[in-house]
């Protein structure tokens, strides 16, 4: 490999400020980086065998380093080289010898060498600058040749039949034994028709992929000897991470491909977006690409000069800077149009809305431009409402067009079935949470109800350990929640005892159904469905360097519980086809045509729930009727459908009453339609059942009836 530094060439051609990036152009490839502050911006080409060769940006404008490079083509790699002031106690940190990926590629090709060749510095953070190459150590941008126009539009499938599964692309395929080997883990393996037909049987309707920009593993992770595997260190915010590809250099074409594949079988994709932090960690971290170009314009930083740090990864990506706001538009503007992507959900998203790291505001510039973006407003918008800091928390604060993450129905749901709380909060949670989104005009899909996520256990997970067992992740078992709600019926992890097995069975399977029943969004991890383990193990982000894949917390199909996976995919589709159980507007106790409320809630003795009795905090059991002649759905105006009673029990051996109360006046049946605790969902005994009849139950489970006139 050549290492000279021959003399910059100067480019006649001083190109255009915009668009930022590299592109094709007649002639050559246009380059434009923003870097306000540096005194020569270096394209700096690398061939073949290493040889570099540097082309010097001619123009300057709105601080965009600007040129056309002749000759250049799709396929050139290429970095960046910055010079200018030394002054890391204003954040200026500049270093020519660091090669850096342009933050606009679309393509990278790499990874890390060295870590002590990555520094800016010599020996501390504000000393004196490294001018050490860095170059054979970083990954390469590649300039990729113009996307054809998309012709398809996205889905734009209704939130009200909106049902969310978080899988990583990786892990979700990998061990899959229909998926041929060379597809495993990969964007085709994620198209592939088995895969495809899993998910329809099931009956989501969305895939929410953790993080695909390109990621560089974390220096301290690194040290470890692990690799980054959920992929929160974004090196790239514009070119698909390439592990993911089945073809070396193919990521953004297959990528594309496995977007079409969803969009024919009606699956929506949204992606997982990091855009509060990046991979270069804080001041005294590795210069790989925002860093060395301009720090203070896109990073947070405090009056010396160090990283504000909201979201406990070591830097703050500045949300109110318009370098971030543009660069965050257009990544989120290029993968809804150029990539076919549906929706983003916001990773820590609350610090998007924290300009200068202060209070948050919903109107903040970054959520602002979001929202008011004309293609950006089209697609599905779910933000993480909170950072690593108790002022970001902010669950139920962000505006009209954003969807949240609900911890609250989480905790909630999972605290009632281990027999920690009552029925009082379970209620709101159960109808869409009006009391945290109720205001603003806000609709009940704007809570993404969910149980389990990536971040924590998974559902199996959750009943069978009662604490984390995190040792293998290197950090002394110190990292993960210890807040899980979690219970292992008698034995902490693994067993073979069928009483305590049956006990995580029926646990499972009413945690999952009364997520498929209740209103708002549902979003389902992926594997829960079939019983998929990470062996107590609540924060799975990294893995050893070296783990293939296979063996990188992926998900076990060959030995997946098939009884869970159909009852679950019969409680979506009892949600599916009956509107009730699905209303996107919150229950206010109207009366209905019939003359009866909208909804009515009883407890298990059939009898309605008032006054103190929602304050019983041993109450067990919650059953929730639902009127069906004024179903609140798009395009149901003056429709009526059969009503509903949901029955949420979490408790031991008992007798329900169906309610028979003066509350509901039309004389019914209750016809059974779900029931969680039966093999396949299917209620053993499809008869309708009298008002005030006692239906004994033998543990947590839960039942769905729709009334027929009698």
């Amino acid at each position: 490999m050549s290492h000279d530094h021959p003399s910059p060439r100067s480019l006649s051609a001083p190109g255009r400020p915009f668009p930022l990036g590299a592109h094709v152009v007649d002639g050559g490839v246009s380059f434009a980086v923003h870097a306000p502050e540096a005194t020569a911006i270096d394209v700096c080409v690398i061939d073949d065998d290493g040889t570099e060769t540097r082309h010097r940006l001619p123009e300057r404008t709105y601080g965009i380093w600007h040129g056309i490079v002749a000759g250049a083509a799709a396929g050139t790699r290429y970095g960046l080289r910055a010079d200018g002031p030394w002054q890391p106690e204003s954040g200026r940190r500049f270093d020519p010898g660091k090669l850096l990926l342009d933050p606009y590629a679309r393509r990278i090709t790499g990874g890390l060498g060295d870590a002590d060749a990555l520094l800016p510095y010599d020996d501390e953070p504000f000393g004196r600058r490294s001018h050490r190459d860095s170059r054979g150590h970083v990954p390469l941008a590649v300039v990729t040749a113009p996307a054809e126009r998309r012709g398809r539009p996205r889905l734009e499938t209704d939130w009200d039949a909106t049902v969310v599964y978080e899988l990583h692309v990786g892990s979700f395929t990998a061990a899959h034994p229909d998926v041929p080997e060379d597809l495993r883990g990969t964007y085709a393996g994620l198209a592939h028709p088995a895969v495809v037909a899993h998910l329809r049987d099931l009956g989501v309707t969305a895939v929410e992929l953790l993080p695909v920009h390109a990621c560089l593993t974390e220096p301290g992770v690194h040290a470890r000897g692990m690799r980054n595997h959920w992929g929160y260190s974004t090196a790239s915010y514009f070119a698909p991470e390439p592990r993911y590809s089945s073809v070396p250099g193919g990521e953004v074409e297959e990528f594309r491909a496995m977007v079409d594949a969803l969009h024919d079988a009606g699956l929506e994709v949204i992606l997982d977006v990091v855009y509060n932090h990046t991979c270069e960690g804080g001041v005294d971290g590795p210069s790989l690409s925002w860093r060395g170009l301009d720090a203070p314009g896109y990073y947070l930083l405090d009056e010396r000069g160090r990283d504000v740090d909201l979201t406990g990864c070591g830097n703050t990506l500045d949300a109110a800077s318009p370098a971030v706001v543009r660069m965050v538009c257009d990544s989120l503007r290029y993968w809804a149009t150029d990539m076919g992507v549906d929706g983003f959900r916001f990773d820590l998203a609350s610090t998007l809305g924290r300009p200068g790291g202060w209070r948050f505001d919903p109107r903040a510039p970054l959520l602002s431009a979001i929202a008011a973006d004309p293609v950006l407003c089209r697609t599905k918008l779910i933000a993480e409402p909170w950072d690593a800091t108790g002022p970001g928390y902010q669950v139920g604060g962000f505006g009209g067009v954003w969807s949240e993450w609900n911890d609250r129905y989480r905790d909630t749901v999972r605290r009632f079935f281990a027999g920690q709380g009552g029925v009082r909060e379970l209620a709101s949670r159960l109808a869409g949470s009006e009391d945290i989104y109720g205001a603003g005009g806000r609709r009940p899909w704007a809570s993404i109800n969910f149980v389990t996520a990536h971040d924590g256990f998974t559902a199996r997970d959750l009943v069978s350990y009662e604490r984390k067992h995190n040792e293998a992740n290197g950090e002394s078992n110190r990292d993960g929640s210890d807040g899980n709600h979690s219970v292992n019926h008698g034995v902490e992890g693994a067993t073979d005892d069928p009483a305590v097995l049956a006990a995580r069975d029926r646990h499972v399977r009413a945690l999952l159904s009364v997520l498929a029943l209740s209103t708002g969004t549902p979003m389902f991890l992926a594997g829960d469905e079939f019983g998929h383990t990470q062996h107590g193990n609540n924060n799975a982000y990294c893995v050893p360097a070296d783990t293939p894949a296979a063996d990188a917390h992926a998900v076990r199909w060959a030995y997946r519980d098939t009884d869970l996976a159909t009852t679950i995919a019969r409680a979506l589709r009892c949600r599916r086809t009956a509107p009730v159980l699905r209303q996107q507007e919150f229950f206010a106790g109207r009366r209905t045509p019939t003359g009866e409320p909208d909804l009515v809630w009883f407890d298990a003795a059939g009898n309605e729930i008032v006054g103190d009795a929602w304050h019983d905090d041993t109450a067990r059991t919650l059953q929730a009727w639902v009127d069906g002649s004024d179903v609140r759905i798009p395009g149901s105006h003056g429709r009526s459908f059969e009503s509903a009673l949901l029955v949420v029990h979490a408790g031991g051996p008992t007798g329900i009453v169906l309610p028979h109360h003066d509350a509901l006046t039309s004389a019914s049946d209750y016809v059974p339609v779900y029931d969680s605790a039966a093999r396949d969902g299917r209620p053993l005994d499809p008869a309708g059942q009298e008002p005030g009849s006692v239906v004994e139950v033998a543990g947590p489970i839960v039942l769905v009836y729709v009334t027929a006139a009698r």
